[in-house]
This record gives C-alpha cells, structure tokens and sequence, in this order.
C-alpha cells in the first residue's frame, strides 16, 4: 500500500492526515475544525502538553513542554521558528504539512509564540511548493504574530537548530558549536524556539481538541520505504509493532530497517518485535528519530546500504568539523572496503573503534549518525561483514552510491 493513510485506532482517525482538499487545506475548513481559536491562558496549554508528554518530532524526542517554558523563562524579546527542513531524504512528514495542511502549523506557531511570549516568527523551510502553501495560508490568515518565510537550499546539516538560526540571520544554513544554544541566544541574539512542524501542529490540535490531547501526543507520522513497493506517509500510535507497518505497507518480508532515516541505524533479526516509541528503541540501540523507516528486503545488502549511508552523509558534512569530515571519510572508505571483499580484520576493527569513540565529537548529529550505521552493522551483521570479508559480493559489486537516492522519497 503506497501514499497517506491513518492507521489509528477507530475513532481517531486522521489526527493529522485528515485528506486535504483539492490544492491543500483552506483556511474555512481549518476554521470550521476548530482552528485558530481565541487564545485563552497560555499557561493551561503549556501544562496540558506537558501533562500529556509531547515531545518533539525533529529528530531528538525532546520534551516539547520543556522546550517551550526554558524559552518563555530566558528574559529578552523572544522568537518561534517552525523548522520545516527536512534533512533526512527518506522522510516527507514535514513537507507534506507544510503543503497540504500549512494553517495548523501556522496555528501551532501562533499558540508557540503565545506559550513563551514570543512577538515574531519564521517557517523555515526548503521546498519550492511548501512555500507556495504557507505564503497563501499567510495571506488569507492574516495572523497577529508577525511571521515570516526563510528559504534555505536543502542539506542534511539546514535543519539542526543552529544553523536555522544562522540561515534565517542571514548566513550559511551551517551547523554552529554549542552552547549557546538558541533557546539561549538565537535569532539576532534573542531566546529562540526551534520547533519542527509536526510538533506545531500537533501543538495546535491539542489546543483545539483537548479531550484527545494525550492520544494526539502519542501519534506520530511516519514515512515508510524500500524495495519496489513505493512509499507511504502513514499516522500510527506510539507502541505500534513495526512488523504491523512492515506488512500493511508491503514490506511484510523485509529482513531489516533503517530507522530513523540514518540516524537510527540498521536492524537485523527481532526488527519486527520493536515498538515504534522514543525509549523502547532507544534500548535496542537505534533512534525513532525523524520517524522513517527503510526496510530492506531479501534481495538488499545491508552492507550495500551502510555504504550508501556513509557515502551520502559523508558527501553532506559541513565541512567545518575536521573530526566529521575525517570521520566519515574514513568510515565510508573502510566500509566500501568490506563491500568490495578487500577488507581485513584490521579494517572492521578500525571500523569498531571509530563507531564508538566519534558520536558526540561534532557540532551537529551527522557524524552521529554515520557512526551508528556503522555500529549497528557491525553488531546485528556480523556474519554478513564476515561474509565479505571472505570474498566480494555480487550485491555490493553491482551497486554503485549513489547519494542517497536509495532513501529519497518523493512527497504524495
């Protein structure tokens, strides 16, 4: 089954993949569902995010409620971004809001601006045609906030919450060391809130529907791909068992996942048992992350997809970092030696030690997740990359990188 489907529990259908109308979500079918209502005590909506454990869809799961006090507590003048640059190609969630939903993230942004005081925000984004939809949501809203659009050229490293900062100041979409922070010294020095759409809209069905706060925090869009089966954009409920999105999709005999997008790293045998939750796959040792899933089928080599991994996010580093730029050169380079049959056991230790001394080195996730690629390879493959080592294969010698385009997703 391929493009935007619900897989909630009945009765809950359509939280945030409701079917748009022809050409996106106008802002009358938005008002008659509730939205943009009048804002009543900002704080009671702080403390039903809270009370209902939302946390952000960017990629961390950082508690949204947290996020959201720690810059309405920081004095100054304060700014609300809704980042909706979506780095990971394997993921379409943020670009599929922005374009056929753009007023409850905008909703999200006003009721964020509200919580933490904020006077001014931006929706940050690269996608020509959610652009489009956001500049005619702006138009036909007309919203108190003052809200402007900021365009950045697509990468994996736009999105992290540094270099939006940076791009919307008006430099390079690049990655900046920490602290400060931005809920410390953002946008032109100000306390700023990074939040990813998805938690924005999220932020304003909570509002509008109260009673279903907690099951709207505990939803979650999730894209899913691989093999020759397309792609769907599918809403399902935190604690799904990822064997259930495996076969309604089509990928009911994949033999492993890519989760996370790459940040999650590869997953072998007992793939099927994970829940799709923050903690639970956290202690199998991957990421939910931005929540795409790549399922790899029997005809896929994991090494074959490490080795794109590690070739497209060492083709992405913002070349500021020389730990990154080295790190993932020499990971990639070591890991197309294994694909090629040229390894050594010198080469998978080399391989071992490097995806357990780099994570947290550099100034952004990146290197991060180019090490737990690697990490995950090596400990749910190990007869695989042994394999290899023997002898070439056949997979990996008919399979060139291509940049990530195994991952890429096109938007539905």
């Amino acid at each position: 089954m391929t493009g935007v489907f619900s897989l909630l529990p009945e009765g809950r259908a359509g939280l945030l993949l409701a079917p748009p109308a022809s050409g996106g979500e106008g802002i009358d079918r938005y008002l008659a569902a509730g939205g943009y209502a009048p804002l009543v005590a900002p704080d009671r909506l702080l403390d039903r995010i809270a009370a209902a454990g939302l946390r952000g869809r960017g990629g961390a799961g950082f508690p949204a409620a947290v996020k959201l006090r720690t810059v309405r507590d920081t004095p100054g003048p304060r700014v609300v971004v809704a980042n909706g640059e979506e780095g990971e190609p394997g993921s379409v969630k943020d670009r599929w809001l922005l374009r056929h939903r753009p007023h409850v993230v905008l909703d999200g942004l006003r009721l964020a601006a509200a919580v933490t005081g904020a006077e001014r925000g931006y929706v940050y984004l690269s996608d020509a045609a959610a652009e489009r939809a956001v500049r005619e949501a702006l138009a036909e809203s007309s919203p108190e906030l003052r809200i402007d659009v900021v365009r950045t050229e697509h990468t994996y490293v736009a999105g992290e919450e540094s270099a939006v900062v940076r791009r919307i100041d008006g430099g390079p979409a690049l990655p900046t060391a920490k602290p400060p922070r931005p809920f410390e010294s953002g946008v032109g020095g100000a306390p700023t809130l990074v939040a990813n759409v998805e938690t924005l809209a999220r932020v304003a069905l909570m509002y509008s529907r109260p009673d279903e706060a907690d099951a709207v925090a505990a939803s979650h869009l999730v894209t899913l791909s691989g093999g020759a089966d397309g792609a769907a954009l599918v809403e399902v409920a935190a604690g799904t068992h990822l064997k259930v999105l495996a076969d309604v999709c089509g990928h009911g005999r994949a033999g492993a996942v890519l989760l996370g997008g790459m940040f999650g790293g590869l997953h072998g045998e007992g793939w099927s048992d994970l829940p799709l939750d923050h903690d639970s796959l956290k202690a199998a040792g991957g990421a939910l992350g931005c929540g795409a899933l790549h399922f790899l089928h029997p005809e896929d080599c994991p090494v074959a997809v490490a080795v794109e991994a590690a070739a497209y996010l060492g083709a992405q580093s913002a070349r500021q970092c020389g730990v990154c730029l080295s790190g993932t050169g020499a990971m990639a380079k070591a890991l197309q030696a294994v694909a090629h049959g040229e390894a050594n056991f010198d080469t998978v230790a080399k391989l071992h030690r490097w995806s357990q001394q780099l994570p947290g080195r550099g100034a952004c996730g990146l290197l991060d997740a180019a090490a737990r690629v690697v990490a995950t390879l090596l400990d749910h493959f190990t007869d695989v990359v042994d394999a290899h080592a023997r002898s070439a294969c056949p997979v990996c010698a008919s399979t060139a990188p291509e940049d990530g385009r195994r991952f890429t997703v096109p938007v539905p």
